[in-house]
């Protein structure tokens, strides 16, 4: 009888380890599951911010490049202006004329087109007046106007 029970003893015994190894690699594969699952949301929120900050990125950049186009608009069409003004102060003839005319044209279209419409509002009145032969203090304070509107537009904190 003791041969019987030592191999019960054995088959006790060696049931019990499978039991305790089912059961610890149970609970071992389901924290390696939720470690897994951890890991996957962990990667999923790194990739999400990283969309995020390069969607951020290239928002930044283009509204840079649509500012940067505005101010070289803006300019031109000051330039525009500028040598028109000259041409008023100076008296000079026919000559050169049409060309500064046609040059104050184009420049003033590129105001319209880059907007915003009180940017344009204000180039449209300085050019008016120049147009007009204003005197040139109205043609200063125009040109201020002008230049105060491009620049709230340029530097203000809704600038677009």
């Amino acid at each position: 009888m003791s041969g019987m029970s030592e191999w019960g003893v054995a088959l006790i015994a060696a049931g019990s380890a499978i039991a305790g190894s089912v059961v610890t690699g149970w609970y071992s594969r389901s924290a390696g599951i939720r470690q897994a699952e951890a890991a996957r949301h962990a990667g999923d929120r790194q990739a999400d911010a990283l969309v995020e900050s390069v969607r951020l990125t290239t928002r930044a950049e283009a509204r840079q490049r649509s500012l940067a186009l505005r101010r070289q608009t803006y300019a031109e069409s000051l330039g525009a202006t500028e040598a028109g003004i000259l041409t008023e102060r100076t008296g000079r003839g026919s000559r050169g004329t049409s060309d500064d005319e046609a040059l104050l044209q184009r420049a003033l279209s590129g105001v319209d087109l880059e907007g915003p419409p009180e940017v344009a509002a204000a180039a449209h009145h300085l050019v008016d007046c120049l147009r007009r032969h204003e005197p040139p203090d109205d043609l200063q304070r125009a040109k201020r106007a002008f230049v105060s509107a491009a620049q709230e537009c340029l530097n203000g904190p809704t600038a677009t």
